[in-house]
């Protein structure tokens, strides 16, 4: 099982200094990739625990990457549904190309209705547009001319993608069947929020699937919060995780007040759990 963070990029912890210092504690830890979230608009009833202060995910890698130089970078998740197709496509290229090829790129289709709301975007449609946005993806990524486009929802003449660097792995963020249909076809990984006691049956069904389908077993990609103050039963449960089937595991440390107390955690997961 590989081990990740998250970072905050959301509540005061979300300023430049204290980003950068979690970012290159979590490199030097031996982390195999640290992860943020994405909101946008969050409405007035939703502050709890951000104050609504939140970062943009794509704009925050880019950030980190100039900030360390070889953990991997990742959303958990991006909303599709809230950017246009293409120019999602673009941001993650460049952060792609200026970081070495180290981003994980999670895809989710997103809950918060108020939020569809302000980015004028229609709720009912965001499998339909995850769908298509990450057609466009795997579209724009093979080739540096890729052809012209005709979806449903996104259609685009031929033009030069460029710079092009190798696709990063799409992890699909979801626990339903459409989420499950997608990784299958668009997806390197699973990034479901099921407990390990419900994890393991889907897992079996997913590697079936994938078998059926003559593809590897995607990633299964878990993030759970742990009680560091008890280490056995924050071994028990990555014990748990790792034989519901989770390959890949990412520490969240909830609402860390500053770099140092991230900085203890850390050294905790590692010296006493992992």
């Amino acid at each position: 099982m590989k081990f990740a963070v998250a970072i905050r990029n959301m509540g005061p912890q979300s300023n430049r200094d204290t980003i950068r210092a979690c970012a290159r504690i979590a490199e030097q830890a031996g982390f195999d990739a640290l992860f943020i979230s994405d909101h946008l608009c969050i409405p007035p009833d939703q502050t709890e625990g951000s104050g609504g202060r939140y970062l943009d995910a794509l704009a925050t890698l880019a950030f980190i990457a100039g900030a360390t130089a070889k953990i991997r970078l990742g959303v958990s998740v991006l909303v599709a549904p809230y950017r246009p197709a293409v120019l999602t496509a673009k941001q993650v290229a460049t952060i792609q190309e200026l970081s070495g090829e180290r981003m994980i790129l999670g895809v989710g289709v997103g809950w918060m209705k108020p939020e569809f709301a302000a980015l004028g975007v229609d709720v009912r449609r965001r499998g339909a547009i995850t769908d298509e946005t990450l057609s466009v993806i795997h579209h724009l990524f093979s080739a540096d001319v890729p052809g012209a486009y005709d979806g449903p929802l996104v259609k685009f003449p031929s033009f030069v993608f460029m710079p092009r660097p190798k696709r990063p792995p799409i992890w699909i963020g979801g626990n339903g069947a459409a989420a499950m249909n997608r990784v299958l076809k668009f997806g390197d990984g699973w990034h479901p929020m099921l407990p390990a006691a419900e994890l393991k049956a889907k897992v079996e069904e997913l590697k079936g699937r994938a078998r059926d389908a003559g593809r590897e077993l995607p990633e299964v990609v878990v993030r759970r919060g742990l009680r560091l103050d008890d280490t056995g039963a924050a071994r028990a449960k990555v014990a748990a995780e790792d034989e519901a089937g989770a390959t890949y595991f990412i520490l969240d440390l909830g609402r860390y007040p500053d770099e140092k107390s991230f900085g203890k955690s850390v050294e905790t997961f590692f010296s006493a759990v992992a």
